[in-house]
């Protein structure tokens, strides 16, 4: 966060990572946005899963978000809520693993009493590879504005950054 914002660099007040991994666990809809060939910008809402420590979703491959992927794998996620602000910022990948498809594809179905069709084509599941997260609680802006940084994506043990250096 920029100076302007007022966030102080002590630990004081930042947000537990199993707690934004539970809003990212439990939320029903989740905006995903991409790039345009020509570098604009692109978002739409999708449904997903938090799953193995990651977020993945599913598109059809031919859909503006399908192609974007295909040609810039840079992504950033954000949850619906303003109250309770969970972005996070990586790069999908297309799943192929039959044995991760079905874990998706159960875990969907689970969630939202649809299976979708994973062994299609057209059909992509994506990973999302998750290079940082930012989170806050606008009630408690700045003192709970938290940005983590994950060395590898899907990282164990993120790194917190937020309010220490930038």
């Amino acid at each position: 966060m920029t100076p302007g914002y007022g966030v102080h660099r002590g630990e004081v007040g930042l947000l537990d990572w199993d707690a934004v991994r539970e809003r990212l666990a439990k939320a029903r809809n989740y905006w995903v946005a991409t790039t345009r060939s020509d570098g604009g910008p692109h978002v739409v809402p999708v449904w997903g899963l938090w799953l193995e420590k990651a977020f993945y979703f599913s598109t059809d491959s031919a859909s503006r978000k399908g192609r974007n992927l295909a040609v810039d794998p840079r992504v950033v996620m954000h949850l619906e809520s303003g109250d309770e602000v969970t972005i996070l910022e990586g790069r999908a990948e297309r799943v192929a693993e039959a044995s991760v498809l079905g874990r998706f594809a159960d875990a969907y179905e689970a969630k939202y009493k649809f299976r979708p069709e994973v062994s299609s084509a057209a059909s992509s599941v994506y990973r999302v590879r998750h290079e940082a997260a930012l989170a806050w609680e606008e009630k408690d802006f700045p003192r709970t504005a938290t940005r983590w940084s994950f060395a590898s994506g899907l990282a164990l043990d993120p790194k917190r950054v937020a309010k220490k250096s930038h």
